[in-house]
């Protein structure tokens, strides 16, 4: 029965993914919200406080708290914007940089264990499907113009 609810298929990976991905940040010194963030920031650039909450998926307060650690670290800095002086853009540093490649190098090696069985159609395939999948009642695509 379980071999035909893809849904209770996908959870059960998705624990296991995510316990290699914890372990993959925590072995650099990052919690999954502080690896997030550090990860948007480097693929990113400077992003707005508010655009880079939402994109993480966080309250506003929670990413204040991830950016002070960030800050605190080195790994990013936030200034006003001077256009719109309530406004805070935030920025990975050289350090966050550094860090970030690391990161997405580990990933990766997480990633190439547990895609070990498919091919890289089969993986390209995957990430269409898991684009599609609608977590929130809308579609991935219909947040990525954001």
């Amino acid at each position: 029965m379980i071999a035909h609810r893809p849904g209770l298929a996908l959870a059960f990976s998705g624990q296991i993914a995510s316990t290699r991905i914890r372990k993959a940040l925590a072995a650099h010194g990052l919690r999954p919200g502080h690896g997030h963030a550090l990860l948007l920031l480097a693929d990113q650039g400077p992003t707005g406080q508010a655009h880079l909450a939402e994109a993480v998926g966080v309250d506003p307060s929670v990413l204040v708290a991830i950016l002070n650690d960030l800050e605190r670290d080195g790994l990013a800095e936030r200034r006003r914007d001077p256009a719109d002086r309530r406004r805070h853009i935030v920025e990975i540093s050289a350090a966050g940089r550094r860090l970030a490649d690391d990161v997405h190098g580990a990933i990766a090696a997480v990633e190439g264990s547990l895609f070990a069985d498919l091919d890289a159609a089969e993986v390209a395939a995957l990430q269409r499907l898991l684009d599609r999948i609608r977590a929130d009642g809308e579609t991935s695509r219909a947040c990525a113009g954001d």
